[in-house]
């Protein structure tokens, strides 16, 4: 779902990073591809996007952006090590210089005590590596995956100055 928020989030970095020269891309498992949805509709996306990659799975996180399928099983897909890694993989297989990725709970089911419903873990590669942890505690589906890529977003425009 496409918000106003999103939309203008999604024009100021499509417009920054192209003033400067800068390729993205991302690496999403809950927002399944709506972060390069939203920098999509921008008209000027293709000088700045260079490829995304929707990896919900996990062998999609293992063989699209070379994440360990140990890392996986020994944190779980909804990590901060694993939102690390999908970022970092995302920038080797690309030929961007900076990544967002994004892996959550979106809901309804599949949360624990430990990993509930709306939480979604970030991250950013690109120069100084960053990772961080959002939940969406109050929410549906829909809310939470808005929101994750929103929070997303957010963070790009902020890495970009």
């Amino acid at each position: 779902m496409q918000t106003q928020r999103i939309q203008s989030l999604a024009e100021a970095i499509i417009g920054k990073a192209a003033a400067r020269g800068v390729m993205i891309t991302s690496a999403e498992s809950c927002t399944g591809g709506m972060i390069a949805a939203a920098l999509t509709d921008v008209s000027g996306s293709s000088a700045v996007l260079d490829r995304s990659f929707v990896t919900y799975s996990n062998e999609a996180k293992n063989e699209m952006l070379g994440v360990p399928m140990d890392l996986i099983e020994r944190h779980g897909a909804v990590s901060q090590p694993v939102a690390r890694a999908m970022a970092l993989g995302a920038l080797k297989n690309s030929r961007a210089a900076l990544a967002v990725s994004v892996t959550g709970i979106a809901g309804p089911g599949g949360g624990s005590l430990e990993k509930p419903v709306g939480l979604v873990w970030f991250g950013l590669a690109g120069g100084k590596s960053k990772t961080e942890r959002r939940v969406f505690a109050k929410g549906s589906r829909d809310f939470i995956r808005t929101h994750a890529t929103e929070t997303a977003l957010r963070l790009l425009l902020t890495k970009l100055g």
